[in-house]
C-alpha cells in the first residue's frame, strides 16, 4: 500500500510541476507545488505566494512547510468549496494528498494542529536571525552606493536577489500568521503574538518594495532603492494628485496603503466604483504624462518640486481635445467654466477620462460615447463636489455596491455585443448589422442627449437584434435599429461612387480631348461650341452619383440625421432638374444654331448659365484652399448662410472637417499633378486619340457591307460596333495609364527628395573609410545634446581640441554599436577590435581614430620612407592619405607616451626625452633624411613591437625583466643604427646616457602598466606594428556593412536636435501577439523537412559566418557539430537563441525592441555628468567612461521612465493553463537570468549581456477566469499585464475586469484594444512580429519624436511614418520580389505620398503615433468584423480625417522580416497577395473611405481631389486592374517551381486569415 502511496505522490507532483526545468533567479528549481493556481482561484493573490514560499523551506521545516500548505488549501476551499471552476478539483487533490502523505507524515503520524501558530510564530524569528535580515538591507545599499561604477555588479545583484527572497519568505510567514490569529480570540491572539513581534512583521512587510506589484512608478509601495521616485518632475507629478482642499471628504473605512496618502484617483474610485486595477494602471499613466510634460519646461530643481501650470495645462488640452471639439459640434456648453477651472480641476477631469477610458474595453472603438459618457458623468461630478462628504455617484450605483462597469459600460457591450453575434462571423451582409462606426456615429448628433444619464435602456439605440435562426419557419422580424448615417452595401457602384469627381474629370477631358481632335485640332468657334458640351455631361454624372446617394444610403433613412436625409434627396431633384435644364438649353441652342438664325439667344442662356455655375464653385473652390478663410468660415459657422453653403457642398459630419493645408503644401501639390496630368493627356491626345480620328472617319464613311450575322446592331448606324471595338482598348488604356505617368514622375521625384535628404550618398564600405573622420562632428550635431564646452571650442578656433572633443563624447557609442554587431555574430572578434575605436581621452596631442582605417598604413609609411629622397617627397607622399599620415603621427606620440610612463628612473625619461627633441629639430631643418637612417626603420619598428607585445600582458617578474631587455634593445638599436644625428650639441647629456648603459643603471627602474587608458594605447600600438593586412573589406560581412553604411549617411541627414533624456518625449512600443513562435526549440530546429533539410541546417548554410561568429562567441571551435552543444543546457539555449534571431520569432522582435532601452540608458549615463553645467569640473576620462552604463540606477530609471514595451499576447493565459510551450518562452524572455548565464560565455568586451535588457518588457493577456455563480460556471475575462518575477516567474501587475469576451471583430485589432491602456507616454510605436530593431537606429529615437513638435505644415504630425529595410529578399525569388515591392514602397512610394502630395496613410509599418490623440479618438485600428480586415490602414483614414497629419522620415529605419515560409517561396505568400485585395474591395464599403474619397469637397483638402493610395499607386483602379495579371506572373513563377498551387478563387475567406 505504501508503494501506491509513494507512486499517487510522484504522480501528483509530476502533474503540478508541468514538468518545467531550469532555475529561478536564485537558482532554485522553478516547480514543485507552487505556480499552479487555476485561473478560477486566481482572486486570490495569496495562494500561490504561500506554496512557493512552502516549497522553499520544504527541507528546512515539513512541519511549517506543511502549515503553509494547509492554509493555502484553506483559502481555496473558500474561494470554490465544490470545485466547480476548471481545474479546481484536481488543484485540490494535488494538494491534499501531497500534504497528508508527505508533509504530515514527516511528523511521525498524529499531527497537533493546535501548536500551528506557536511553531510558525518561532520559526519566523529563527528564519530572521538565520538569514541576519537586519544587515541584509543595509549590505545592499552600501553596495548598490558604491558598486554603480566598481565592477561590483555580480555581487550587487546577489544581494539583491538574496534579499528578495528573504523578505517574500517573511511576508508570506507574516501573512499566514495574521490570517490564522483572526480564527482566536483577541487575549489568545496577544498571547501568541506579542506587540514586539507585531511591529517587526510590520517593518519587514515594509522592506519588501520591490514585491509589491507595480508597473515602472512605485506609487504604492515604498521606493528606496528606485531612482524614478527621486526625480524632481516625478515627485510633483505624485504631488499634484493628492486630496486638495473642497474635495468631499472619503470614509475613514475605504482603503488607502500605508505608503502614500489619498489623492484624487482615490475620491473618483469611491464615487464612481472604478476597478482597483484600473485606477492603479491610470495613476501611473498620468503621473507619467505630467511628469514628462514637467520635465520638457526646464523648470530648475527645487527641494519641494511643485507641478507647473503649464505642464497641466498642455496635458489637460491634448487629453480632452476632442471632447472640446465634440461640444463645440454639438454646441453644448462643456462641464466647465474657464473661470473656476483651477490646476486641481484640471487634474481632476483628466484623471476621469482617462478613468473612463481605462475601464471602457470595446467601447473604446467609440471616442465620442467616451465624450458623451465624460460629459454626463462630470455634470454628476459637478454636483458631487458641492457635497461635504463624498458619496456613491447615483448612475453608477449596483445591487452590490457601486461599479463602473456595470452600470455604464456592461450596456453598451451588451448590444455591440448583441450585433456582432448576429452577423455570422461577418458572413452576413454589413447592411443588416451595425458596427462600431454605427454605434459611434450615433454620437454625431444632437439626438445621443436622449439617451439621458443613467441610460435610457428602453431607447432604440439599446435595441438588440433577435439572433438568427436557419429554421425557415421562424420568422427572424425583429424590432431593430438600422445603421447610423452610412450603410455598407456590397455593389461595384462604389467604385463610382467613392470617386465620382474623377471619373467625372477623366470622362470630360476625353470627350474634350476627343472633340477636339476630330476638328482636327482647331480651336474655333465650332470647336469650343462642341466642347460645351462638356456641360451636359457633368450634370448627368452628377446626377447619376446623387442617385447613388439614395441607393447607398438604403437602410438607414429611420435613423439618420433628417437634414442629411433631405439633403440627399434635395441633391437629387436638384440634379434632376439641372440636368434636365442644362441639356434642353444646350440642345435648343444647338438647332437655333444650325437654323438661319445665327445669333442664339438660348444658346447664350446656356453659356451665361454654365458660366456662372462654373464661376462659383471656382470661387468656391479657390477659397477653400486658403487657411484663413477656412479659420473664417469655422468663426462664422453659427451663421445660417454660412451653414446653409456648407450643408449645400457636404453634410456636416463631425469627422472630415477643418482639413485644409497651407498655401504653398497646395501649390506643390498642383504642380505635381499639372505635370502628371499634363503628361497623360498629352499622351492620350497625340498618342491615342487623334490617330484614330482618319480610321474612324473611313470607317464610317463605309457603305453598303453586308453582314451574314449582325445586320440588327450594325445596319443603317456607320458601323457603330466596329467604331466602339476600335476606341474601346484606347479608353481602357486612357484609364489606366495615368497610373504609368504617376510611377514614373514619382519615382524622379522620390529621387530628387532623396537626393535632397542626402540618401545614398555613403553607399559603400569605401565611402565609409574616406568619411569616418567627418562622423564625429556629424554626430554631435544631430545625435547629441548641445554641449556648452563644445561652442566654446568652436567659437574660438580650437579646431584639434574641438575634433578631440568630438571624438571622445562619439567613441563610446560607436563602440557600443560595434560591441551589439559582434554579440549579433556578424562580426568576428578581430573585426570588432578593428572596428573599436579609442575613447580618445588621453594626453596624445591628436584624434586616434579605429584601426580599420590605419591597419598596415605604418608598414605602407616605412617603405615610402625607405624609397623617398627627401623630406618633402617623404611628407607629401604620407600626406596623400589622411589615415597613413594619422597613422604615423599616433605612432609618434603613443611611443614617447607609453616609454615616458614605464621608465620611472630619471635617465630613461632624459633618453626619451633627448631623442624626440633631435627629431623635432631635425624636421624643423628638413634633414631627417640625413639625421637617420630610414632604412633601418623597420628594425626600429620590430624592437617597439617586441616591448609592447611583453608590457600588454598582465605582468610578472619574468615579464617585467623581458620588457626592460626589450627597452635596451631598443636603445641600442636607435643608438648604433637608426641615429645619425651630431651628438656635440649634446655631448654632455649623450655622455652620461652612455656612462648609465655600460653601468646597468639604464631602464633598471620599470614601471609596468596598470592604467586602463595606458594599456589600451599599449595594445593599439602592438595591432599598428603587428597588422600587416588592409582592412578596406572590415566589416566583411553584407549586413554589418549595409547598417554601418544607413547609420553613418543618417548622421549627415536633416533631422530635429536631440533633447536630453531626461527632456525626451516618453513612448511605448506594442506588438500583438497571438501563437507564433516565440522561440525554436531544438526539436523545431533539428526536424527535417520532406527534402531531408532542417531549419537549423537551412540557417547554417545561408549565414555561415554568423554561424562560425557564433560558435566563437561562446568559446567554441568553428568546428563544433550542433550535437555537441546540445548537451550543454547552456550552450543548447545559446544556440535556440541563436536560430529564433534569423527567423520570425517573438524573441527576436523582444531583443531589437529592448535595444530603445539600452540606447536610452547609454545616452543617460553619458548626459549624466553635463546636468547642471558641471561637465567641466569632470575629466574626460570619466564623461566617456561607460563601463557599467547598464548597472546605474538613475540611468535604468531614466530609460524606465521613457521607454515600456508592451507584447499584448492574446491567449497567454490560456497557454499557461494548456501547459503551452510558447506560454514557457514568453516566461523565460521576462526572466532576467537568460542574460546571466549568457554573460558566462562572453569572454570578450562585449557589452552585450541582457542582464537588464528585458527589464522594460510587459506582457499583457486575455484571462478567462471561470467562477461559480448561481450554482453555474460563467467566464469572467480579466485584462492583465505581467513582469518578470524575482521567482522565476510572471508577476501580475494590474488586473481589469472587462465586461466580456474582448473578441467581437477583428482578432488583432482587438488584441491590440485590450492592451493599449497599459502604454505609457506620449507617443506608440506599433511594431508586428516579424519585425526587428538596431541599436543604432535606436539612438535617433529621440530625433523622432521630436518631430511631433517640429513644423510639417499648419496641423502638427499625429503619425511619424518610419522607413523598413527587407533584408530577405535574396533568399529565393518570390522573396526578391516582395522585397523590390516593399523597398520601393517603404521608399519611393512613401517619399513622394509624404511629400509634396501630403497624402500618405499608416499601412502596418513601424509608424509612431501620437499616442493621447489616437487613444482618444478610437485607437490605432478599427476591428469590425471583415469589413475591417486590413485594420491598421484605417488609423492613417481615422487620423487624417481627425485633423491629423502623417509624414514619412527616412533617417531611421526598421527591420522588415518576410516569414521563412514566404522566404522559401511557398503559398502563404499566395495567401498574403490575396488578403490585400479583399482588404482593399473591403475599404470601398466603408464610409470612412467614402468620406476621403467624396464627402470632403468643401474642405479643399489633398485627399478630395485624387482618392488616398494604400499601394504604390496613387489611384485606386490600377492595382485592381493589374491584380489579375500579377496573380497569373506569380502563379507561373510557382508552377516552374513545382509548388503546389491552390487556386486563388477557391480559397476561403477564412483560410486567407490563417495563412495572413
Amino acid at each position: 500500500m505504501s508503494h501506491v502511496g509513494h507512486l499517487w505522490e510522484r504522480l501528483v507532483r509530476a502533474a503540478l510541476r508541468r514538468e518545467r526545468t531550469g532555475t529561478d533567479a536564485y537558482g532554485r528549481p522553478t516547480g514543485g507545488i507552487a505556480g499552479n493556481v487555476p485561473s478560477s482561484l486566481s482572486n486570490s493573490r495569496d495562494i500561490d505566494p504561500i506554496l512557493r514560499a512552502a516549497d522553499e523551506i520544504q527541507d528546512e521545516d515539513p512541519t511549517i512547510s506543511r502549515i503553509l500548505c494547509e492554509h493555502a488549501y484553506t483559502l481555496a476551499q473558500n474561494l470554490d468549496p465544490n470545485s466547480e471552476g476548471r481545474g479546481v478539483l484536481q488543484f485540490k487533490t494535488g494538494l491534499m494528498s501531497i500534504i497528508k502523505q508527505k508533509l504530515a507524515k514527516k511528523e511521525g503520524g498524529v499531527t497537533d494542529r493546535s501548536q500551528d501558530i506557536s511553531r510558525l510564530r518561532d520559526f519566523y524569528k529563527l528564519y530572521r536571525e538565520k538569514n541576519n535580515v537586519d544587515k541584509l538591507r543595509e549590505e545592499e545599499m552600501e553596495l548598490r552606493e558604491s558598486g554603480a561604477f566598481s565592477g561590483n555588479f555580480r555581487e550587487l545583484e546577489r544581494k539583491t536577489l538574496k534579499r528578495k527572497r528573504v523578505f517574500a519568505t517573511l511576508k508570506v510567514l507574516g501573512t499566514v500568521l495574521e490570517q490564522l490569529t483572526k480564527e482566536l480570540s483577541p487575549e489568545e491572539a496577544e498571547g501568541l503574538i506579542p506587540e514586539e513581534l507585531k511591529r517587526v512583521i510590520e517593518s519587514d512587510a515594509a522592506m519588501t518594495e520591490d514585491l509589491i506589484a507595480y508597473n515602472i512608478i512605485p506609487l504604492d509601495a515604498p521606493a528606496i532603492t528606485n531612482a524614478i521616485t527621486s526625480f524632481p518632475e516625478v515627485r510633483a507629478a505624485i504631488s499634484s494628485l493628492k486630496y486638495y482642499r473642497g474635495l468631499p471628504k472619503l470614509p475613514a473605512n475605504f482603503p488607502i496603503p500605508a505608503t502614500r496618502s489619498a489623492d484624487i484617483l482615490d475620491f473618483l474610485h469611491y464615487v464612481f466604483g472604478f476597478q482597483k486595477g484600473n485606477v492603479s494602471n491610470q495613476r501611473e499613466n498620468i503621473v507619467n504624462l505630467l511628469s514628462n510634460e514637467q520635465s520638457r519646461l526646464g523648470i530648475p530643481d527645487d527641494h519641494e518640486p511643485k507641478l507647473d501650470e503649464t505642464a497641466v495645462e498642455r496635458v489637460f488640452l491634448k487629453s480632452l481635445d476632442n471632447y472640446i471639439k465634440w461640444c463645440t459640434y454639438l454646441d453644448i456648453p462643456l462641464m466647465w467654466s474657464n473661470l473656476d477651472l483651477s490646476k486641481e480641476k484640471k487634474i481632476l477631469f483628466i484623471s476621469l477620462y482617462f478613468l473612463i477610458w481605462g475601464e471602457a474595453a470595446n467601447i473604446r472603438y467609440l471616442p465620442e460615447c467616451l465624450c458623451y459618457i465624460f460629459h454626463r458623468m462630470g455634470e454628476e461630478l459637478d454636483e458631487l463636489l458641492r457635497q461635504q462628504l463624498a458619496k456613491p455617484a447615483d448612475s453608477c450605483v449596483t445591487e452590490n455596491g457601486v461599479s463602473f462597469l456595470e452600470q455604464v459600460i456592461c450596456p453598451l457591450y451588451d448590444v455591440i455585443a448583441a450585433e456582432a453575434a448576429n452577423n455570422n462571423d461577418g458572413k452576413e451582409p454589413h447592411s443588416t448589422w451595425r458596427n462600431y462606426d454605427d454605434f459611434n456615429e450615433y454620437f454625431w448628433s444632437p439626438s445621443c442627449l436622449k439617451l439621458l444619464w443613467p441610460f435610457d435602456r428602453h431607447s432604440s439605440f439599446f435595441w438588440k437584434p433577435t439572433p438568427r435562426t436557419k429554421n425557415i419557419l421562424k420568422s427572424n422580424v425583429t424590432k431593430r435599429r438600422g445603421k447610423t448615417s452610412f450603410v455598407e452595401h456590397r455593389t461595384f457602384f462604389h467604385l463610382y461612387h467613392s470617386f465620382h469627381r474623377l471619373w467625372i474629370f477623366l470622362f470630360m477631358m476625353f470627350q474634350a480631348l476627343t472633340i477636339i481632335a476630330f476638328n482636327d485640332g482647331n480651336l474655333d468657334s465650332k470647336t469650343i461650341r462642341e466642347v460645351l458640351s462638356l456641360g451636359p455631361t457633368f450634370f448627368i454624372m452628377k446626377l447619376f452619383q446623387s442617385a447613388l446617394d439614395i441607393v447607398v444610403m438604403y437602410g438607414a433613412y429611420s435613423t439618420t440625421r433628417l437634414l442629411a436625409v433631405s439633403r440627399i434627396f434635395v441633391r437629387f431633384i436638384w440634379f434632376s432638374f439641372a440636368t434636365i435644364f442644362i441639356c434642353f438649353l444646350y440642345v435648343k441652342g444647338l438647332q437655333e444654331k444650325t437654323s438661319s438664325n445665327s445669333e442664339s439667344i438660348i444658346f447664350k442662356i446656356y453659356i451665361i448659365v454654365l458660366g456662372i455655375y462654373t464661376g462659383i464653385q471656382f470661387f468656391w473652390s479657390s477659397l477653400s484652399r486658403l487657411p484663413s478663410c477656412h479659420r473664417l468660415f469655422n468663426q462664422c459657422d453659427d451663421w445660417s448662410l454660412v451653414r446653409l453653403i456648407k450643408w449645400m457642398h457636404q453634410e456636416h459630419y463631425y469627422v472630415g472637417r477643418g482639413m485644409y493645408e497651407a498655401t504653398t503644401d497646395y501649390i506643390m501639390y498642383m504642380l505635381f499633378w499639372l505635370v502628371v496630368l499634363g503628361g497623360k493627356f498629352s499622351f492620350a491626345y497625340f498618342l491615342q486619340i487623334r490617330p484614330l480620328v482618319k480610321p474612324t472617319r473611313d470607317i464610317i464613311d463605309i457603305k453598303d457591307v453586308r453582314y451574314s450575322w449582325h445586320d440588327f446592331v450594325s445596319k443603317n448606324n456607320h458601323n457603330a460596333l466596329t467604331v466602339a471595338s476600335l476606341w474601346a482598348p484606347v479608353f481602357c488604356i486612357y484609364l489606366l495609364d495615368i497610373h504609368i505617368f504617376y510611377t514614373i514622375i514619382s519615382a524622379v521625384v522620390g529621387f530628387l527628395l532623396g537626393a535632397r535628404d542626402r540618401l545614398g550618398e555613403i553607399r559603400s564600405l569605401g565611402a565609409v573609410h574616406k568619411l569616418f573622420e567627418k562622423f564625429p562632428e556629424a554626430f554631435m550635431d544631430n545625435l547629441h545634446i548641445p554641449l556648452a564646452n563644445r561652442d566654446t571650442l568652436r567659437i574660438t578656433g580650437q579646431v584639434l581640441q574641438k575634433n578631440k572633443f568630438d571624438a571622445a563624447r562619439f567613441s563610446p557609442f560607436w563602440n557600443e554599436i560595434v560591441k551589439n554587431l559582434r554579440e549579433e555574430d556578424y562580426i568576428t572578434n578581430l573585426e570588432m577590435e578593428l572596428l573599436l575605436m579609442p575613447t580618445n581621452s588621453g594626453t596624445v596631442p591628436m584624434v586616434q581614430w579605429p584601426l580599420f582605417l590605419l591597419a598596415s598604413k605604418i608598414f605602407l609609411a616605412k617603405d615610402i620612407a625607405g624609397e623617398s629622397d627627401s623630406q618633402e617627397e617623404l611628407w607629401d607622399r604620407i600626406s596623400r592619405d589622411d589615415y597613413m599620415k594619422y597613422a604615423v603621427e599616433e605612432c609618434f606620440y603613443t611611443i614617447k607616451l607609453i616609454l615616458t610612463s614605464i621608465l620611472a628612473d630619471d635617465d630613461g625619461k632624459l633618453w626619451v626625452e633627448r631623442i624626440y627633441e633631435d627629431i623635432r629639430g631635425s624636421m624643423v631643418k628638413r634633414s631627417i633624411h640625413i639625421d637617420f637612417q630610414l632604412k633601418k626603420l623597420a628594425l626600429v619598428i620590430q624592437k617597439v613591437t617586441a616591448l609592447t607585445g611583453i608590457l600588454k600582458e598582465v605582468g610578472t617578474p619574468e615579464l617585467e625583466s623581458g620588457a626592460v631587455n626589450a627597452a635596451l634593445d631598443l636603445y641600442d638599436v636607435i643608438q648604433l643604427d637608426f641615429f645619425n644625428v651630431n651628438m656635440r650639441e649634446n655631448y654632455a647629456t649623450w655622455n652620461m646616457l652612455l656612462k648609465a648603459r655600460k653601468e646597468g643603471r639604464l631602464f633598471s627602474k620599470l614601471k609596468w602598466p596598470r592604467d586602463p587608458e595606458l594599456r589600451s594605447q599599449i595594445r593599439r600600438l602592438h595591432s599598428l606594428f603587428t597588422i600587416k593586412d588592409s582592412a578596406v573589406n572590415v566589416p566583411k560581412n553584407l549586413e554589418a556593412r549595409r547598417r554601418l553604411q544607413f547609420f553613418t549617411n543618417s548622421l549627415f541627414m536633416s533631422m530635429p536636435r536631440t533633447k536630453p533624456v531626461r527632456e525626451m518625449l516618453s513612448f511605448s512600443v506594442f506588438t500583438p501577439y497571438y501563437s507564433e513562435t516565440v522561440l525554436y526549440s531544438m526539436k523545431e530546429l533539428l526536424k527535417k523537412n520532406e527534402d531531408g533539410i532542417s531549419i537549423l541546417f537551412y540557417l547554417q548554410k545561408i549565414y555561415p559566418d554568423e554561424w562560425k561568429n557564433f560558435l566563437a562567441r561562446i568559446g567554441r571551435d568553428e568546428n563544433t557539430h550542433e550535437a555537441d552543444l546540445i548537451d550543454n543546457d547552456d550552450e543548447n539555449l545559446e544556440l535556440r537563441f541563436w536560430a529564433s534571431y534569423r527567423g520570425q520569432t517573438l524573441a527576436r522582435t523582444v531583443r531589437g525592441m529592448m535595444y530603445y532601452r539600452k540606447a536610452l540608458m547609454l545616452q543617460a549615463y553619458l548626459e549624466r555628468m553635463t546636468v547642471g553645467d558641471i561637465e567641466a569640473a569632470v575629466p574626460t576620462t570619466e564623461a566617456t567612461d561607460i563601463k557599467g552604463f547598464e548597472f546605474s540606477p538613475e540611468a535604468r530609471a531614466h530609460a524606465d521612465l521613457k521607454f515600456t514595451y508592451v507584447v499584448t499576447c492574446q491567449i497567454y493565459g490560456r497557454q499557461k493553463e494548456e501547459q503551452k510551450p510558447e506560454a514557457a518562452d514568453i516566461a523565460l524572455l521576462l526572466q532576467r537570468q537568460v542574460g546571466i548565464k549568457r554573460m558566462k560565455h562572453l569572454q570578450l568586451m562585449v557589452s552585450g549581456n541582457l542582464l537588464s535588457l528585458n527589464e522594460a518588457l510587459r506582457v499583457a493577456f486575455i484571462d478567462e477566469v471561470e467562477t461559480l455563480t448561481d450554482g453555474k460556471v460563467h467566464k469572467e475575462f480579466y485584462s492583465k499585464l505581467v513582469k518578470g518575477d524575482i521567482n522565476g516567474k510572471d508577476k501580475e501587475v494590474y488586473s481589469i475586469k472587462l465586461p466580456g469576451n474582448p473578441k467581437l471583430g477583428e482578432g488583432k485589432p482587438e488584441n491590440q484594444n485590450h492592451a493599449i491602456v497599459f502604454t505609457r507616454g506620449n507617443a506608440v510605436q506599433t511594431i508586428d512580429m516579424n519585425q526587428d530593431n538596431y541599436f543604432e537606429e535606436a539612438l535617433k529615437m529621440r530625433n523622432l519624436l521630436e518631430e511631433f513638435h517640429a513644423y510639417h505644415g499648419i496641423r502638427p504630425a499625429t503619425i511619424l511614418g518610419v522607413r523598413e529595410h527587407v533584408f530577405t529578399g535574396s533568399v529565393s525569388s518570390l522573396a526578391s520580389f516582395m522585397s523590390n515591392q516593399e523597398t520601393s514602397f517603404v521608399t519611393l512610394g512613401q517619399r513622394v505620398l509624404a511629400s509634396p502630395l501630403k497624402v500618405r496613410m499608416h499601412y502596418g509599418h513601424p509608424d509612431v503615433f501620437d499616442r493621447v490623440f489616437h487613444i482618444t479618438r478610437g485607437g490605432i485600428s478599427k476591428a469590425s468584423r471583415v469589413i475591417n480586415i486590413s485594420e491598421d490602414i484605417y488609423a492613417g483614414f481615422n487620423s487624417t480625417l481627425r485633423q491629423g497629419n502623417i509624414t514619412h522620415h527616412e533617417y531611421i529605419q526598421a527591420l522588415y522580416l518576410l516569414a521563412r515560409d514566404e522566404m522559401l517561396g511557398s503559398i502563404r505568400l499566395l495567401c498574403l497577395k490575396e488578403k490585400w485585395p479583399e482588404g482593399m474591395v473591403s475599404r470601398f464599403l466603408v464610409g470612412i473611405y467614402t468620406d476621403l474619397g467624396s464627402c470632403l469637397i468643401s474642405s479643399g483638402c489633398f485627399h478630395s481631389t485624387l482618392p488616398p493610395s494604400d499601394t504604390t499607386s496613387v489611384l485606386w483602379y490600377a492595382p485592381l486592374l493589374l491584380i489579375y495579371a500579377i496573380l497569373r506572373l506569380q502563379l507561373i513563377n510557382l508552377a516552374e517551381l513545382e509548388f503546389d498551387l491552390i487556386p486563388v478563387s477557391y480559397l476561403s475567406l477564412d483560410q486567407l486569415r490563417n495563412c495572413a
